[in-house]
């Protein structure tokens, strides 16, 4: 397909953590394909880790340049900081295109920042969030920070109806609605990413109708929002983008050619891949009774283990497992699920990491433990039904025997049927709304389109 020349520029600018930077990213990178010119603008310590040709890189700084989050230490501290240095270098990064041959026409960025819209507007420039959570949180978090719903959701309040939305329980909810003091900073930014959202002119969320359609629908009242995922690499889907094999971001190094050799050997779909994300931290407990849940069902794994986590890992249990596990530090995770061997995802349903395994067509087990997650897992088990949620007891903790009954349903039993049917089939809806003429595929060229009219009519 023939790249549109349209002459526009937009600058994409994500919250510098993996499952943020991926999907914008790849959302440049459609835009890229179709005529856009594309800066990604990101703080200088993530930069290096970024390699997406023809996007251009840009900087723009966070005040913790050499170190990040980490030498912020506190989400407070950093969301704080972002906001001053971030507006400040975004506006300079702005002027100096706009005295260019190559102006801004428009700032699409990470929803956590909604200060970037504002600073579009300060430079007469469109302003667009990326949404990287589920329509269906969004929907939920938009009512809260309108006064909709209050705070904390309460058991005897529930199930919670939202218009488009299944009815919610108390264990569907996103941890921070149930208690808001767990972690405030991260509460007030989710509910900051509305506070100025009537001023952007379009608004992204990385989903697509023939999945949330129904979601969308229901927060019309509240946002109108373009589908425009999954937003997954070219070469898992459609395959229009030439050379798109990956997101082209790593925080970590991938051990991925260990791990392909090591899957060679293995049989067809009989593999259970593992990994908590970027995130998530597991207690010793639960670490425990995941590293047994996986002895105890004689499957074939491969777990996702970061140098972080690994004093966690009961004594000897990797030499215990060594004939039939593999722990891995990092790997990628789209050529895990993308090989053949691979037959279930253990996953902490992160929304990134639900779309990757509903685009790839591979069965779940949900084991959340916060934010988002749990209303993910809900959805990937009883909404799409490509997956089982695992309950955890009174302790928050998944046990061993739960972890090995839902990898036996997934890959053994009775219901694996039905859920390899519904994966197969979310995969191919997956690939027909990002294929041409695709719903999400007609969204990014209404969005196209406009640009192009707006920047080729300006003044």
């Amino acid at each position: 397909m023939e790249p549109k020349n349209h002459g526009s520029h937009v600058i994409v600018i994500p919250y510098p953590s993996q499952g943020h930077i991926n999907p914008l990213l790849q959302f440049a990178k459609r835009l890229s394909s179709k005529g856009i010119k594309a800066t990604f603008a990101t703080t200088p310590y993530t930069l290096s880790s970024i390699s997406a040709p023809p996007i251009a890189l840009e900087s723009i700084s966070d005040g913790f340049d050499h170190g990040g989050f980490s030498q912020a230490r506190n989400t407070d501290v950093y969301l704080k900081s972002f906001k001053t240095h971030g507006s400040k270098t975004l506006s300079q990064l702005i002027e100096k295109y706009n005295s260019s041959s190559t102006p801004i026409d428009c700032v699409i960025y990470d929803s956590f920042f909604p200060w970037a819209l504002d600073v579009a507007k300060q430079h007469g420039v469109f302003g667009a969030p990326f949404f990287t959570s589920s329509v269906a949180v969004c929907a939920v978090f938009c009512r809260i920070h309108l006064g909709v719903l209050g705070l904390p959701v309460m058991r005897e309040e529930l199930p919670l109806v939202v218009p488009g939305l299944p009815p919610l329980s108390f264990d569907d909810l996103p941890s921070f609605l149930k208690a808001p003091e767990s972690y405030p900073a991260y509460l007030a930014m989710k509910l900051n990413q509305y506070s100025n959202l009537d001023e952007a002119d379009w608004v992204f969320c990385n989903s697509f109708e023939e999945l949330e359609g129904e979601a969308a629908k229901g927060a019309s009242e509240l946002w109108s929002a373009k589908l425009i995922g999954p937003m997954v690499p070219s070469a898992h889907l459609d395959g229009r983008i030439e050379g798109d094999n990956g997101y082209g971001a790593s925080l970590w190094k991938p051990l991925s050619e260990e791990c392909n050799k090591w899957l060679k050997m293995k049989a067809y779909k009989s593999v259970v891949y593992v990994s908590f994300g970027s995130m998530v931290s597991l207690t010793n407990e639960q670490m425990e009774e995941i590293a047994w849940g996986l002895k105890g069902s004689n499957l074939d794994f491969i777990w996702v283990v970061r140098d972080s986590e690994l004093n966690k890992l009961p004594s000897k249990f990797v030499d215990s497992t060594a004939d039939k596990g593999l722990i891995v530090t990092w790997c990628n995770q789209l050529d895990m699920l993308a090989h053949q061997s691979i037959g279930c995802f253990v996953t902490h349903s992160g929304w990134n990491s639900t779309l990757e395994g509903l685009s790839l067509g591979v069965p779940m087990v949900g084991v959340p433990k916060w934010a988002d997650q749990l209303t993910d897992a809900k959805y990937i088990d009883e909404i799409w039904k490509v997956g089982v949620r695992a309950k955890e007891d009174e302790k928050g903790v998944v046990r061993r025997e739960e972890l090995v009954s839902c990898l036996k349903q997934v890959m053994e039993g009775e219901r694996s049927v039905e859920i390899r049917k519904n994966e197969s089939k979310w995969k191919g809806l997956a690939k027909e709304a990002i294929s041409e003429g695709g719903s999400s595929d007609k969204c990014i060229d209404k969005f196209v389109e406009q640009l192009k009219y707006s920047s080729n009519n300006k003044g």
